[in-house]
C-alpha cells in the first residue's frame, strides 16, 4: 500500500484563507503570498478602497479572492462578517493592528491604551471566537496570529502595543491547547523590524523626541538586529506559507526579526 500523497509545501490550492487588515501593509503582502500558494483568500479590513485596490492587483494577477469590510474591534460586525463567510474558510490569520502611541506609559491616557488591545488582542480573540466553530466543524484549520518582537526585547515609549503582542502570544499557546486535539493548529508569526510606513514615522516621531535626525534614529534601531537590517513586508508573507507548510507545527511563536530576537 502506498502512503497518500501530500500536498507540496506551499502549495494551498483548493483551500480559503481570510487575512484581517488585508487592505495594506502586511496584510496586502500575506493575501499576496497566499494567493500565490494557490488559496482563495477573502481580504477583510476597515478601508473600502485600500480593500478594493488589493482585490484589483490580485486578480490581475489570477488570484482568486474577494474583500468584506468589517471592523474586527466590533463584536456585531465580525458576528455580521461570520455569517456572510463561506463555510470552507480553513485558515484565518489575524494581521490586523494598529501601532498606537509613540509616548511614555505616564503619558497615555486610558483611551488610547484600549484602543490598542481592542484591535491587537480583542480583535483577534473575536476572529477566533467567530471562525473555530466552522473549523471544529470541518475537523481541520490553521490559524496564524501576527504578534510581533516588541515585548520581547525592550522599544521605548511602546508600552501598549508591546503589552497587547504579548497578549497575543498567550492566547497563541493557549488555543493551540484548546483546538488541537480537534485537528486545528494555532502558532504566531513576530515580525519585526519591518520596512514599512509605520517603522517610517515611528523613526520620524523617535527623531523628533530625542533630538536626533531620522537617520540616526533608524540606525540606532536596525543595529539591534544581526543582520543589520529591517525585514521587508514580502518576506513576511512568505513566512506565513512557510508555517502553513509545516502540519506538526502548533502552540509555537516564530521570530522573523533579522536577528533582533536571537
Amino acid at each position: 500500500m502506498t502512503a497518500p500523497q501530500q500536498p507540496a509545501i506551499g502549495d494551498l490550492r483548493g483551500r480559503t484563507a481570510l487575512v484581517t487588515g488585508g487592505g495594506s501593509g502586511l496584510g496586502r503582502a500575506i493575501a499576496w503570498a497566499l494567493s500565490d500558494a494557490g488559496a482563495h483568500v477573502i481580504a477583510v479590513g476597515r478601508d473600502e478602497s485600500r480593500l478594493d485596490a488589493v482585490v484589483r492587483e490580485l486578480h490581475d494577477a489570477g488570484g482568486s479572492v474577494r474583500a468584506v469590510a468589517c471592523d474586527i474591534s466590533l463584536p456585531r460586525e465580525v458576528d455580521v462578517l461570520a455569517r456572510a463567510l463561506p463555510d470552507d474558510v480553513s485558515i484565518l490569520v489575524n494581521n490586523a493592528g494598529v501601532g498606537g502611541p509613540v509616548a511614555d506609559l505616564v503619558d497615555i491616557d486610558p483611551a488610547t491604551w484600549d484602543e490598542v488591545f481592542a484591535v491587537n488582542v480583542r480583535g483577534t480573540y473575536l476572529m477566533c471566537r467567530a471562525l473555530l466553530p466552522r473549523m471544529v466543524r470541518a475537523g481541520r484549520g490553521d490559524i496564524v496570529n501576527i504578534a510581533s518582537v516588541t515585548g520581547k526585547r525592550p522599544l521605548r515609549s511602546r508600552t501598549p502595543y508591546a503589552a497587547s503582542k504579548m497578549a497575543v502570544i498567550g492566547l497563541t499557546s493557549t488555543l493551540a491547547w484548546e483546538v488541537g486535539p480537534l485537528g486545528i493548529s494555532v502558532n504566531a508569526l513576530s515580525p519585526g523590524p519591518v520596512v514599512s510606513d509605520r517603522m517610517r514615522r515611528n523613526f520620524a516621531l523617535e527623531a523628533e523626541r530625542s533630538g536626533r535626525s531620522y537617520d540616526d534614529a533608524e540606525r540606532e534601531f536596525v543595529s539591534r538586529s544581526a543582520l543589520q537590517r529591517m525585514i521587508t513586508e514580502s518576506e513576511v508573507g512568505r513566512a506565513v506559507v512557510a508555517v502553513l507548510g509545516m502540519p506538526g507545527l502548533t502552540g509555537s511563536d516564530i521570530d522573523l526579526s533579522a536577528g533582533m530576537v536571537a
